[in-house]
């Protein structure tokens, strides 16, 4: 190989600057980036060490006119202040670059039918290969059912959909499992302080803590609703405060458990030695919190991974499921004890049969 011209410096290398320090034809040069297999082994190397001397990076634009791709996905978000979907977008944006593609997003301030496709469509003509939409409100559920069939869309966090594939996690066995674990410490029954009604992800993780209440033959109480954030759990905890034998609660969403704890620790109550609590998602704080919070962990890179596999299968014209789901994890921590009552109770009854 020979050394760069002063003129090859000065300007970005093209194509034919390549071809001609590999000795190769333009032709040629191109069914290496492309990736084809019909170039000789030894050419091949040529033409990759070629690319490296001189630096030569390929133009998007063409390598997409003879593709048919930009390697390009597009994603449409919003409000990436709250945890699920930052992080639902996060672990999109790993997938998506560990599989070679450059991510393009969206991000709106709020999934109403109009904006949620007009955002779709100008992704498409920048060029996006297929588009993700995060969409765990009803407001972005009913958009996905108005979108074009002849473009790669995969949605998530979102309700099933008779023409876009859903990639999701699976909010009920979640809350289930949250509800089942502290049933199984001897609470008679388990609140719970849900999130937005408008949100599909509160609205699950309510049907798998009844689902789990009515299996088990417990009672199952007033919901209360707070809006996914710390000042809502602290003002609710006023009113769980009023309950009478209240040993349980299930808090859709680790911040709003955060504000939870301040309130009952402010109000001189004992979690968990009066006051057992989960909470979801599983954020890195949860953790550290006083005392340490038992969760349901979320696997966003899962879930981007899977996401990205469907959107890809869709791209390439493949057959891909209708629905993905992704499963969870409890992480149980010092948050959560067995019932008082109930261990009382139990004590009582082995001294009554021992007499």
């Amino acid at each position: 190989m020979s050394i760069p011209t002063q003129s090859e410096k000065r300007r970005p290398a093209v194509m034919a600057d390549v071809a001609q320090r590999a000795g190769v034809s333009y032709q040629t040069v191109s069914r290496v980036l492309n990736e084809s297999p019909n170039v000789r082994g030894d050419t091949r190397k040529r033409v990759l060490a070629a690319i490296r001397e001189l630096d030569y990076r390929p133009n998007s634009v063409a390598r997409a006119l003879v593709t048919g791709r930009s390697n390009t996905l597009g994603v449409v978000t919003f409000d990436t202040t709250l945890y699920g979907p930052a992080s639902t977008l996060l672990g999109i944006e790993q997938a998506a670059h560990d599989a070679g593609y450059a991510v393009s997003i969206s991000s709106l301030r709020s999934l109403e039918r109009s904006s949620v496709l007009a955002a779709i469509e100008q992704l498409r003509a920048q060029g996006a290969d297929g588009v993700a939409v995060i969409a765990p409100v009803r407001a972005g559920v009913d958009a996905m059912r108005h979108v074009r069939p002849d473009f790669p869309v995969v949605a998530l966090q979102a309700a099933p959909n008779a023409s876009i594939p859903v990639a999701t996690v699976d909010q009920r066995a979640g809350a289930a499992a949250a509800t089942r674990h502290l049933l199984s410490l001897g609470h008679k029954t388990v609140w719970h302080l849900a999130g937005p009604s408008e949100w599909k992800e509160a609205e699950e993780r309510i049907e798998g803590w009844r689902a789990a209440l009515a299996e088990s033959g417990a009672p199952i109480p007033k919901l209360l609703r707070g809006d996914w954030t710390p000042r809502s759990g602290y003002e609710l905890g006023k009113n769980l405060l009023e309950i009478p034998d209240l040993s349980a609660v299930f808090v859709a969403n680790d911040q709003m458990a955060l504000g939870l704890l301040r309130r009952l620790r402010e109000a001189g109550r004992e979690v968990p030695r009066e006051l057992s609590i989960v909470g979801f998602d599983d954020i890195p704080e949860a953790a550290y919190f006083a005392p340490p919070l038992t969760t349901v962990r979320q696997d966003f890179a899962e879930l981007g991974r899977r996401c990205l596999h469907v959107l890809l299968g869709r791209i390439e014209g493949k057959p891909v499921p209708l629905r993905v789901v992704v499963p969870v994890e409890l992480v149980v921590r010092d948050s959560t004890a067995p019932c008082r009552a109930a261990a009382r109770a139990g004590a009582a009854r082995e001294k009554r049969r021992s007499r």
